[in-house]
């Protein structure tokens, strides 16, 4: 009986080291990269790995879909994934183009999902000064994690041939069977489980991080191609108010969709609110300048402050540099086009002469064209200028250049304006 009693308790406590050692295994979490890699990408990847590594996770899946993004925000992920000393895993689920090919390759494993694609990391600008440094960052990462860096890098540089893999003046781009053929990659998967089960992770369960609704928000708006959007509706509505008397639709759209722009920037972190405030003094300039005759130091100074301020907001010179030479060029035609409508913008009305002297001049009172070639009497003399009646109505005259005496008979022969020019009769 003891000895059934001493083997029951034996069990049970085996079984509960076992069943502790289970809960000790830990989770593992998929942490998203979608979209366009930029620093609200960066902002989320850092933030949220802090939060799971004080869960002390089992593993980590980078799951990957984007066509690329900023090359500074990618390297500084990519620090952050190989610096982790947890097993990591990049799960390309769809897309691991340009900028995403380096983040796809930072991770210990790398698994492609069926019907998915990796390559095409060629850098905008094409210099050969970023491509350089772009492919060192290809090269290291590649060198670190054990993987062919020639075929990395044939995938930002057209100028790589590899027999029988690339083609002569093309970038590579692989499929996800291609990938697990050339070593590239480590798997091709869709399951999560599988994925684990594979590379022999014990884990408790699965967890999802998912994006917030404001990271969401911010990673839409701080879009290049989006601010690039939001800039040119800015502009546009500005200077459809300019043409618009009042305050009406065109500042209103201005102003939201700077407001926009600015919200979406900041909140992704490529900015501080000094941006807004820059771009603020500047329309306070401008406005200043609207209401003050002539064009001077504050009109300049607006125009200068705004363009800093969205420079300063994008957090990349090139950037915005691009974005703001599309959305001048599309305003200037938009401006174009309401002059040539015959639209007239009223500011301009300040620092434009637009009255015009016609041919018969200005004059003090009302020409007095009915009293040509009429006769009168000369009521005082005429030195040359005197008083005259007709029709016992009496008026101002000139001598045609004689004397003329009271009580003679004259006769209006010119009229200038109200000037009324005599003849003695």
């Amino acid at each position: 009986m003891r000895r059934i009693v001493f083997i029951a308790i034996l069990i049970l406590v085996v079984l509960l080291n076992q069943l502790a050692f289970a809960e000790n295994f830990g989770d593992v979490f998929i942490i998203p990269i979608k979209g366009e890699i930029n620093r609200a990408t960066f902002n989320f990847i850092s933030s949220t790995l802090n939060k799971v590594l004080e869960k002390n996770p089992a593993a980590i899946i980078f799951e990957i879909d984007t066509y690329g993004g900023l090359i500074t925000e990618t390297e500084k992920i990519k620090n952050l994934i190989m610096a982790l000393d947890i097993p990591t895993i990049s799960f390309v689920n769809n897309k691991a183009e340009s900028a995403g090919v380096l983040l796809a390759i930072s991770s210990e494993k790398l698994v492609m999902a069926n019907s998915s694609t990796i390559g095409s990391a060629e850098t905008i600008p094409d210099t050969e000064k970023v491509l350089s440094m772009w492919r060192s960052f290809l090269r290291d990462a590649a060198q670190q994690r054990g993987r062919d860096s020639n075929i990395i890098e044939a995938m930002a540089d057209s100028d790589i041939y590899i027999e029988g893999i690339s083609q002569k003046g093309k970038l590579l781009n692989l499929t996800g069977k291609e990938a697990l053929e050339l070593g590239v990659a480590d798997l091709v998967s869709d399951s999560y489980e599988e994925i684990l089960d594979n590379f022999n992770i014990s884990y408790n369960s699965i967890v999802q991080v998912d994006e917030s609704l404001e990271l969401k928000f911010a990673k839409l708006l701080a879009n290049s191609y989006i601010s690039t959007l939001l800039i040119t509706i800015g502009l546009i509505g500005f200077v459809i108010e300019l043409f618009t008397p009042g305050f009406g639709i065109g500042g209103i759209i201005s102003i939201i969709s700077f407001g926009l722009f600015f919200a979406g920037n900041i909140l992704a972190g490529n900015s501080q609110w000094t941006s807004l405030i820059i771009f603020v003094i500047g329309l306070i300039l401008l406005v200043i300048e609207a209401i003050s005759p002539g064009f001077g130091l504050p009109g300049i100074s607006g125009i200068v402050l705004i363009v800093v301020g969205i420079v300063l907001a994008m957090g990349s010179i090139q950037s915005a540099i691009m974005s703001l030479s599309v959305a001048i060029i599309l305003t200037a035609i938009i401006t174009i086009l309401l002059i040539k409508q015959g639209r007239k913008i009223e500011a301009f009305n300040k620092i434009v002469l637009s009255t015009k002297h016609d041919d018969e001049g200005y004059f003090s009172a009302p020409p007095k064209y009915e009293y040509l070639d009429k006769e009168g009497i000369a009521l005082t003399d005429l030195r040359p200028s005197g008083i005259i009646e007709i029709d016992e109505e009496k008026l101002d005259a000139l001598s045609e250049g004689s004397y003329i005496q009271k009580g003679s008979q004259v006769k209006v022969v010119k009229v200038e304006g109200s000037k009324i020019i005599v003849r003695r009769l």
